[in-house]
């Protein structure tokens, strides 16, 4: 199916079964339809070997870590948030065999779906090539949100000690603003303001939403 040949680009690997990548990327409302086998068991799969080769790679890279720091770093980064970040990055949208109601939905997809056949696609891809390929290309998505996840794991949660200085006179209305995003997809840059009922407090600089929030949080405390 020469339709594939960008998307294996992307994933980098060619599949010898071209049949099982187009049944890991075809959600349930087309298999309805056209009375084909749905991506739902590949997904279960799936979900198993990420869960595995992350859960390795975070034991083998990170010794210092204990056994509830590995749980919680696995948490945030094998997520529906995360996956759905990898099937934009690759594009899995232009290829997802979707049913009519979907299409008409959301175009491309909703994020549970992409997110769903990312894990369908690492079985398709674990059945056709083993483990090898597999573990390459859960590594090159995920080790960068692994690093940064392991390395704030350990920190004090300067949010919710934020929240609690904050409401101790009252409710108030915390948000928090993503004012910049630089830099290429390896290595971006968040620049976030937090605001307390509408008046800005600090900013706060981060490799992901997350610790550019931690650190806009650290700051306020240290100004209040």
């Amino acid at each position: 199916m020469e339709r594939f040949e960008k998307l294996e680009k992307e994933i980098g690997y060619s599949f010898k079964n071209k049949n099982l990548l187009n049944t890991a990327l075809t959600h349930t409302s087309y298999a309805y339809e056209k009375n084909v086998e749905s991506n739902e068991k590949l997904e279960f799969l799936g979900d198993s070997i990420l869960e595995y080769i992350s859960s390795k790679y975070i034991y083998e890279n990170f010794p210092k870590l204990k056994e509830g720091e590995m749980t919680k770093v696995r948490a945030a980064v094998v997520c529906e948030e995360s996956l759905y970040k990898i099937a934009k990055k690759h594009n899995f949208s232009d290829f997802l065999n979707l049913g009519k109601s979907e299409r008409t939905t959301c175009k491309e997809g909703r994020p549970a779906i992409l997110a769903d056949s990312v894990e369908a696609v690492i079985a398709a891809m674990y059945i056709d090539g083993g483990l090898e390929p597999v573990e390459k290309f859960i590594i090159n998505n995920l080790a960068e949100e692994i690093k940064i996840e392991a390395h704030h794991v350990g920190e004090k949660d300067y949010k919710t000690v934020l929240q609690e200085k904050l409401q101790v006179k009252g409710d108030v209305k915390i948000e928090y603003i993503l004012i910049k995003e630089t830099g290429p997809d390896h290595d971006k840059r968040f620049e976030v303001e937090v605001r307390c009922n509408g008046k800005k407090l600090a900013d706060g600089i981060g490799k992901s939403k997350k610790s550019a929030q931690m650190d806009a949080a650290r700051k306020a405390i240290q100004i209040i």
